[in-house]
C-alpha cells in the first residue's frame, strides 16, 4: 500500500490524558460482536441502571455496559464515523440522543477505522453505505433492541467520511473518477482532500513534485466512474457533518429522497468548504443548513475531540484559535431536535432553505 493510499486516515490515540464527558444518567453501553463481513457495533440505548464510568482508548464514559434496556422513543439513529475514527470521539451526540430517548448504533467501518487503517478512501466508501444498512438489521435482530424499535424510520448522522456516508444513504451518487476529475482541476486548492497525510504542500519548490506525484497516483488509483449508489428504505432522515463531498454528482442532491441537513464550518483546513459542503449546499433546493460554525476546523465535530494529537493530523483536526467548543452542546441540541421532527412526526417534510442554493454562514 503507498502512502497516498492511507489518505484521510490515521487518527491515532494518544491515550496519556483521559478526558471526561460531561454527566448523563441512564445511558447504557453495549457491543454487537463483530461478523464475517462486518466489524462490532457499539450502541448507545436508555436504561433504568445508574451509570458506572467505564474507560474507552482515552476516555471516561458515563454509562453501564451491558445495562438491561428500556423503552426509549422506539426509534434508531445510526452515527457513521470519520475515516480512521472510533466510536467514543462522538459520545457527547450519542448521549444527547439517548438523553431524547434515542437508541444510537455505531458500526466500526472496516478498513478505515482507529484499529485498522489499511484501506481508506473510495474501497471505504463503496462499501460503507451497506455497512450502515447492516447495523439496522444488526439492532432490528439483537433481542435486546429490536423488540423495542420500529427500524422503518431510522435516522443517520455521519462526519467527513461518515458524512460522505450520509449523503449517499440521502440519494446522492457519486464515483472515484469524479474525485480524480476534481483533483485534477483543483490539487493546489484542495490538496488535503486529494492526498490526506501522505504529504503537504509547503510553499517551496517541491510543491510541484508533490502535485504531479499526488496527481499520478490518483490517475491511477482513481479510475472507476462507475456510479455508486445505495438505497435503504428504512432510512428516513439524514445528517451530514463537514461532508467530503466533491466527488459526488450534485444534480443527485438537488433533490435528496429524504430530509437531509448539513453542518458546516468556516476554517475546515482538511476538506475546503467552498468544494465540499458549501457545493451541496449550494445544489439542494430542500436542505436544511443546521448548523453553521463560521471558527471551527474540521475536527470540531469530534466531540470529545482525541487528546495529543501531533503532526499534520493536529494541524487538520485540532481547534483553531478562538474557536469555542462550548457551542457544540447546542449543535448537538439542534440534532436531536432535528430528528425528533423528521423521525416521529407521522408524515415530515423537507423543509427549504433560506435563499435555496446561497450559503449561509454565521451562525448555528
Amino acid at each position: 500500500m503507498t502512502p497516498m493510499h492511507t489518505w484521510l486516515a490515521r487518527l491515532g490515540w494518544a491515550a496519556a490524558t483521559l478526558i471526561a464527558l460531561p454527566a448523563a444518567a441512564d445511558v447504557g453501553l453495549a457491543t454487537i460482536p463483530a461478523t464475517e463481513t462486518d466489524g462490532p457495533v457499539t450502541v448507545y440505548y436508555p436504561t433504568d441502571e445508574p451509570p458506572q464510568p467505564v474507560l474507552r482508548g482515552p476516555f471516561e464514559l458515563p454509562v453501564r455496559v451491558d445495562a438491561s434496556p428500556r423503552n426509549g422513543n422506539g426509534r434508531l439513529v445510526v452515527l457513521s464515523h470519520g475515516s480512521g475514527g472510533s466510536p467514543w470521539v462522538h459520545s457527547d451526540l450519542a448521549i444527547a440522543l439517548v438523553d431524547a430517548g434515542f437508541v444510537v448504533a455505531m458500526p466500526e467501518h472496516r478498513g478505515d477505522n482507529y484499529r485498522d487503517r489499511s484501506r481508506p478512501g473510495p474501497e471505504s466508501w463503496k462499501q460503507r453505505p451497506a455497512e450502515v444498512s447492516r447495523a439496522i438489521d444488526a439492532i432490528a435482530a439483537d433481542p435486546r433492541f429490536g423488540p423495542r424499535l420500529d427500524t422503518t424510520r431510522v435516522g443517520v448522522w455521519g462526519m467527513s467520511a461518515g458524512g460522505h456516508t450520509a449523503l449517499s444513504l440521502a440519494g446522492g451518487r457519486w464515483s472515484p473518477a469524479g474525485f480524480k476529475r476534481h483533483c485534477d482541476q483543483h490539487i493546489a486548492d484542495d490538496f488535503p482532500a486529494c492526498v490526506g497525510l501522505a504529504t503537504q504542500l509547503r510553499g517551496n519548490w517541491l510543491d510541484g513534485v508533490k502535485k504531479t506525484i499526488a496527481l499520478a497516483v490518483l490517475g491511477a488509483v482513481f479510475d472507476d466512474d462507475t456510479a455508486q449508489v445505495h438505497h435503504d428504505p428504512r432510512i428516513a432522515a439524514v445528517v451530514s457533518g463537514v461532508p467530503l463531498a466533491a466527488d459526488f454528482d450534485m444534480a443527485s442532491l438537488a433533490q435528496p429522497r429524504v430530509p437531509l441537513a448539513i453542518i458546516s464550518v468556516g476554517r475546515d483546513a482538511w476538506l475546503a468548504p467552498r468544494f465540499h459542503s458549501d457545493r451541496v449546499l449550494a445544489a439542494c433546493r430542500t436542505c436544511d443548513h443546521l448548523a453553521d460554525l463560521p471558527t471551527a476546523g474540521h475536527g470540531a465535530l469530534l466531540s470529545p475531540p482525541p487528546p495529543g494529537l501531533t503532526g499534520l493530523v493536529a494541524e487538520l483536526l485540532d481547534d483553531p484559535p478562538g474557536f469555542d467548543r462550548s457551542v457544540l452542546r447546542e449543535v448537538d441540541r439542534k440534532v436531536v431536535r432535528w430528528f425528533e421532527g423528521h423521525l416521529l412526526d407521522a408524515d415530515p417534510a423537507p423543509t427549504a432553505r433560506a435563499g435555496e442554493g446561497s450559503v449561509q454562514r454565521g451562525s448555528l
